[in-house]
């Protein structure tokens, strides 16, 4: 069980910066994010998720035309960026993925069944990329506001994979952030059924 200061820095205390530090993200730690995130369940071990990891300046410089007004100082000064996405494809792995089980015929037989599929699952792994992050101490940042296609077509096009968010991460600097915003209590939020 994770102990209180991992809860802390998990959950409790963890917070969603706006602007980072110029402390780089170790190269070592995007294999380590990885290894992490795909231990993470999916249904029938579909793992459809697949990550773009941009590091470098002309990656960026890439990614800046696609990003809304809002968003581009907190992404651009980021020190890692991950664009979350999935493979509309990734039925072709379950073979290797769930060994002794027949499940490729289902998804490639139908198109919506397999959309749906590939982007809840890759959704659920890109927040287990988040919480591997927190894990390793690194901040994160998600980001919704950008021109998919362009992302598509700038990064993802020989693939076929489809972009889901954005998650910036590194090392914020947490010194002038407001109070966390309020969340809804479990009575808002939560009905328990007998």
């Amino acid at each position: 069980m994770v102990d209180e200061s991992g809860l802390d820095g998990m959950f409790r205390t963890a917070r969603t910066p706006r602007r980072w530090t110029t402390r780089p993200v170790e190269p070592h730690l995007l294999r380590q994010l990885y290894d992490l995130t795909c231990l993470g369940p999916t249904s029938g071990n579909c793992s459809p998720a697949r990550f773009v990891f941009l590091t470098g300046s002309a990656a960026r410089e890439k990614l800046r035309p696609a990003l809304s007004a809002g968003n581009v100082n907190p992404v651009m000064g980021a020190p890692l960026i991950v664009i979350v996405a999935h493979d509309p494809l990734f039925f072709e792995q379950l073979p290797f993925l769930s060994p002794g089980e027949d499940l490729r015929p289902w998804f490639a037989a139908d198109v919506g069944l397999s959309e749906e599929t590939a982007f809840r699952n890759g959704t659920l792994q890109g927040a287990y990329m988040i919480m591997a992050a927190r894990a390793l101490g690194l901040d994160v940042l998600p980001i919704s506001g950008f021109d998919q296609s362009a992302v598509e077509e700038a990064f993802m096009a020989e693939s076929g994979w489809r972009a889901n968010f954005l998650l910036c991460l590194g090392y914020g600097d947490l010194g002038s952030l407001p109070p966390r915003a309020p969340r809804l209590a479990f009575e808002q939020a939560c009905v328990v059924v007998d």
